[in-house]
């Protein structure tokens, strides 16, 4: 199985970005256009938090709230796990799935240097278990 490392740098993408004092509908036109389902909140180069399709479903919508009126400061999810390259793909999927969350952002030497998601960790569980069926069969099959 590959490294947190190699996952992220197959990931060519920026990094999608809003600030806290920006509209909650900006933040969704950040993730539309980077076709992503969150964004990192950053108060200059310090992560401040994470906005989520699931905060806009259940701050917003839910409260009758505007996006348009509504910072993402006042919809952000500020409590935010990090991990850093040291993490195992095992040991972002536990976390992931224990907290019930689906971005994770990665550290390293006190920088953001990217996001994984569960869609992420998946993909890479299924290709790695492929390969493994496909070792066994050769090796069966002599």
């Amino acid at each position: 199985m590959k490294t947190l490392k190699q996952l992220l740098a197959e990931k060519t993408a920026p990094l999608a970005v809003v600030s806290p004092h920006e509209s909650v509908f900006h933040a969704l036109e950040v993730m539309a256009t980077h076709n992503v389902g969150a964004v990192l909140v950053m108060d200059g180069e310090q992560l401040v938090g994470i906005f989520s399709e699931r905060d806009y479903a259940r701050r917003l919508i839910l409260l009758g709230k505007s996006s348009k009126e509504t910072l993402v400061r006042e919809a952000m999810s500020d409590r935010v796990a990090c991990v850093t390259l040291q993490h195992s793909l095992d040991e972002c999927m536990a976390l992931m799935s224990d907290k019930r969350f689906r971005h994770l952002p990665v550290i390293d030497e006190g920088h953001i240097i990217g996001v994984i998601s569960i869609g992420d960790l998946v993909k890479e569980i299924i290709a790695s278990q492929k390969i493994t069926i496909a070792h066994l069969e050769r090796y069966i099959s002599g």
